[in-house]
């Protein structure tokens, strides 16, 4: 197989599982594709001898890449995401963070992992990507898409924006909030979650639009088909709002609506036998704990 290996930052604390990874690749015989500074931070502390092929972005890394190895949290993966794009390379996350809903793999279960890859125990999931657009359809930024979450919130003011929403170019709504998020399944664990949003299932073609800190108190969190084009108006007094996909963020001013759509390609997530999505929820949200379950 040809694996490629991305940390978003090095740390020394990486050396030691980065030792047993490479170990583990040269025994099922790999092809190792690491990304440039990783191999450059790594080999500046610890001998490495091996021979592997490097990649520093999106237009470097082989095609025919099997999978990419991530070490670190969601946010790793998040931004391995934009390394891969439109090449439909499956990822799969080792957790070195904290929470972890995409980055499940523990640094205890490297071996076990290698294992199951190699003995094809495992299934390939496909996650709905976010893109953001003007209103002429052009891309607010060169990487104007999202895994987890679009939102617009205020910028630089403790004063609310309205959004007003529209459908398919149907009017929904005008929110008087701190922001609005539109989520897809895959981030409705995450910032949606803390504002009040719904768990969405992995593969349910959905998003959720949900306000953050609505003055308009009916306001709820509502589920939409995850083919609707989402246009968004804002206004506030500043004359400018923030718009941010992901880990990335620009400032728009309020005259410049935007279109919020699938993006034209999915994430490839890699899911090892004996994992699923309701372990991850049971571990990670610690449903079950309560001794009445």
């Amino acid at each position: 197989m040809k694996i490629a290996l991305y940390s978003q930052k090095y740390k020394a604390e990486y050396a030691p599982l980065l030792a047993s990874i490479f170990e583990e690749l040269i025994a099922y015989q790999d092809n190792i594709v690491i990304e440039a500074d990783l191999l450059r931070r790594y080999s500046e502390h610890n001998p490495f001898s091996y021979t592997v092929d490097t990649f520093h972005n999106v237009e470097d890394l082989p095609s025919n890449t099997d999978l990419m190895l991530t070490i670190g949290g969601d946010g790793t993966i998040l931004w391995a995401m934009t390394l891969i794009q439109h090449l439909q390379i499956p990822i799969l996350g080792i957790n070195t963070g904290r929470l972890g809903f995409l980055a499940t793999i523990s640094q205890s279960e490297i071996g076990e992992m290698f294992s199951k890859i190699h003995n094809g125990q495992y299934h390939t999931d496909e996650r709905s990507v976010l893109q953001i657009n003007d209103s002429e359809g052009n891309p607010i930024a060169p990487l104007n898409f999202a895994l987890n979450e679009v939102t617009v919130i205020r910028q630089n003011s403790t004063a609310m924006i309205t959004v007003e929403a529209y459908l398919n170019g149907k009017y929904l709504t005008s929110y008087w909030a701190d922001g609005l998020i539109i989520t897809t399944p895959t981030g409705s664990t995450g910032y949606s979650l803390s504002c009040g949003g719904p768990v969405i299932m992995p593969h349910s073609k959905t998003l959720a639009l949900t306000p953050i800190a609505p003055h308009n108190l009916n306001a709820r969190p509502l589920i939409i088909p995850d083919n609707t084009e989402i246009t968004l108006h804002v206004s506030n007094r500043e004359g400018c709002y923030l718009a941010t996909y992901d880990a990335r963020a620009t400032i728009l001013p309020c005259a410049s609506p935007v279109r919020i759509s699938l993006a034209p390609f999915c994430l490839k997530t890699i899911e090892l036998e004996g994992n699923d999505f309701f372990k991850t929820l049971r571990n990670k949200l610690l449903w079950g704990e309560d001794k009445r379950n």
